[in-house]
């Protein structure tokens, strides 16, 4: 069983050495994968099923596993990317009506397995938090991207809010320096380099989370480690 808690928010505590770390439970992080990717594919068989597009969604990272981390003891987010594949009832380029389409089909899948609402952020939908009652009880919430590839290119769409939801502007981000990744991480565990991979991402995040940077989401990290380690080794 799970309980549901508030609204999630996390504070930065300077006087505290908090560093990110991979999770080593590993009955933990399977039964936290399985409740959450469930979910995230009860949305997708939700969506595709319907007329209006065409999606699949990873956890962040192609799907890989045991890239999963957490901050000292605090909540864990579980990031998913929603991959737009085709759009049949409405422009690609109308990022207002896509977010809103797929934050109501979330909000029905969450509601239906006993979840509230979702948080619509800047760039993801962001659910509450949810414990275990059994076992490792730390916090977990889902956080899911919305994103589409183009010309081996990778966009990211941002809602970017003024206070006023008529006035909000809706877009497509480029994720920096995101061109053929997916040849990139095929070639990575080709050559047994995950390894190598994981490192480099540790180590990105907790170098942003000293800076107190919070403009690089885990997709960009991801992205910035796969590039890392590529050209470190095949160039």
């Amino acid at each position: 069983m799970i309980y549901r808690r508030s609204a999630k928010w996390v504070a930065w505590d300077k006087k505290e050495n908090k560093m990110y770390h991979y999770i080593d439970d590993k009955d933990f992080l399977k039964r936290m994968r399985s409740l959450c990717s469930g979910i995230i594919n009860q949305l997708v068989q939700r969506i595709n099923n319907d007329s209006v597009m065409t999606v699949e969604a990873h956890l962040v990272g192609s799907g890989a596993k045991n890239l999963e981390t957490q901050n000292a003891n605090n909540p864990v987010d579980l990031d998913y990317n929603l991959c737009v594949i085709s759009t049949h009832e409405m422009e690609i380029n109308d990022g207002r009506e896509i977010k809103e389409y797929i934050r109501k089909q979330f909000n029905a899948v969450l509601n239906a397995n006993g979840w509230g609402d979702c948080e619509d952020s800047t760039s993801a939908l962001s659910t509450e938090r949810r414990h275990f009652t059994k076992g490792n009880s730390t916090e977990f919430s889902i956080d899911v991207a919305i994103v589409a590839e183009e010309k081996n290119q990778w966009f990211r769409l941002i809602h970017q809010k003024t206070g006023f939801a008529a006035y909000d502007r809706y877009y497509w981000n480029e994720a920096p320096c995101s061109e053929g990744l997916s040849a990139k991480v095929d070639k990575l565990k080709k050559y047994h380099l995950w390894p190598n991979l994981r490192n480099a991402y540790l180590d990105k995040k907790n170098m942003y989370l000293r800076r107190q940077d919070r403009n690089h989401p885990s997709f960009n990290v991801y992205i910035e480690a796969v590039n890392e380690v590529y050209y470190m080794n095949f160039h």
